[in-house]
């Protein structure tokens, strides 16, 4: 009797594993051929999201084979594509801009700053208004002008309060994780990115009003009205806010994507004001070894957000880029760095009293260093069933170093 549980367990562990389809493909600009970075893939009839990469690649996983799957990119139609069984695989996809008719340009004569204050109001019915708990992927790399150093990437669960509150008790977990590191002996400088799946919970401009939408602070500001764009078949404002002066630190500025009918930040793409390079050093630099100096040249953060059927929008991508000199005070040249963090919403688990608060020691912390928690690994399916950021061609590239370096240097 044990013998026939133990086959019948296994042909149900196989049949599982076939029910699972993967979809993959790469999209494109109908008209140019260029690929389309940051395409907001979803699959019909589940919670699976994911994005392209700067290649235009994506892979999603589903528990079942979905009928379609719905493509969304700013200043693009959206797409709804059906699936063949079988036909899953090797997608060869396009997407057709949306063109703004000349009499819509008429919203430019709203005035931003109402704008964006109505947009402010609407938060509390625009966004989810009980707690949720979502799984995410993140990936942070760190560069040496043109070459990887290092990467770290793990699958984690965000846990987050209704936006009727603020992030004090939104939190992160690390379910599964793992890193590379350059071996090279030049590379006597490493870079740590302090709080790094902990962004999008800080960034999170709908819900962290000290990020960026204070109320005490949208006078420090100056806002213009840019031309109109669509994102999801949906109209939108387009504000920018630019810091007025430099204070005694420095602001983020950039632009607001506002939806006109609802009133709903659905994006924000932002910088931090870097003209005085020594304040923007301070919000930059955690810490640095005596010696070094410290340049930096861009902070930028992307958020994206997407809308359901039901109309309640949440987070669903989130970009961050650092880039900045460092040189040590005797020597001639300084060497550029640059770090790019993503996190991507990959499937809504839990909302309500069924969502539950990560604790233990899974969770992280703002101050913690997210390389220091998770440990390098080499299994070629470390990922399995979980939705990832396909990695570009040149990331996988740098991957397969990383790794034949870390092997020789245990041999």
């Amino acid at each position: 009797m044990k013998r026939l549980i133990s086959i019948l367990a296994m042909l149900t562990a196989v049949l599982l594993m076939r029910a699972q389809t993967t979809v993959s493909g790469v999209v494109k600009d109908v008209q140019s051929g260029r690929p389309l970075a940051h395409v907001n893939i979803s699959a019909e009839g589940t919670e699976v999201h994911t994005v392209t990469n700067d290649d235009g690649r994506f892979t999603l996983k589903t528990p079942h084979q979905p009928n379609y799957i719905q493509l969304s990119h700013i200043g693009y139609k959206t797409r709804r594509q059906s699936l063949r069984p079988g036909q899953t695989e090797g997608l060869q996809l396009s997407m057709v801009s949306n063109t703004i008719e000349l009499k819509e340009v008429i919203v430019s004569a709203q005035d931003p700053l109402e704008v964006v204050k109505a947009a402010m109001s609407h938060i509390p019915q625009n966004y989810p208004k009980e707690p949720e708990l979502v799984r995410c992927f993140y990936r942070e790399t760190a560069q040496r002008g043109s070459r990887f150093i290092s990467v770290a990437e793990a699958v984690t669960e965000m846990y987050k309060t209704g936006y009727y509150q603020g992030p004090e008790w939104d939190a992160v977990a690390i379910l599964k994780g793992r890193r590379l590191m350059s071996m090279k002996a030049s590379d006597t400088l490493g870079v740590k990115i302090q709080g790094g799946p902990m962004l999008p919970v800080m960034a999170d401009v709908a819900k962290n009003s000290e990020y960026v939408l204070n109320p005490d602070m949208l006078y420090l500001y100056t806002y213009h009205m840019e031309l109109p764009v669509w994102i999801d078949d949906r109209l939108h404002y387009v504000v920018r806010m630019s810091p007025q002066s430099t204070m005694l630190y420095p602001l983020l500025g950039g632009l607001l994507y506002i939806e006109q009918e609802t009133l709903t930040i659905t994006r924000a793409e932002l910088q931090l004001d870097i003209r005085d390079w020594r304040l923007a050093s301070e919000y930059m630099l955690v810490h640095k070894p005596f010696g070094l100096r410290f340049r930096p040249k861009e902070l930028s953060v992307t958020v994206v957000y997407s809308t359901d059927e039901q109309g309640v929008t949440r987070m669903s991508y989130l970009c961050n880029v650092m880039r900045f000199n460092c040189d040590w005070k005797r020597r001639l040249f300084a060497h550029t760095f640059t770090t790019v963090c993503e996190m991507v919403v990959t499937d809504r688990l839990q909302h309500g009293q069924e969502a539950k608060r990560p604790k233990g020691r899974s969770s992280f912390g703002m101050r913690d260093n997210f390389y220091d928690r998770v440990e390098y690994f080499e299994d070629p399916d470390f990922w399995a069933d979980y939705n990832i950021i396909e990695p570009t061609e040149s990331l996988e590239h740098a991957i397969d170093k990383l790794k034949k370096k870390n092997r020789s240097s245990r041999m």
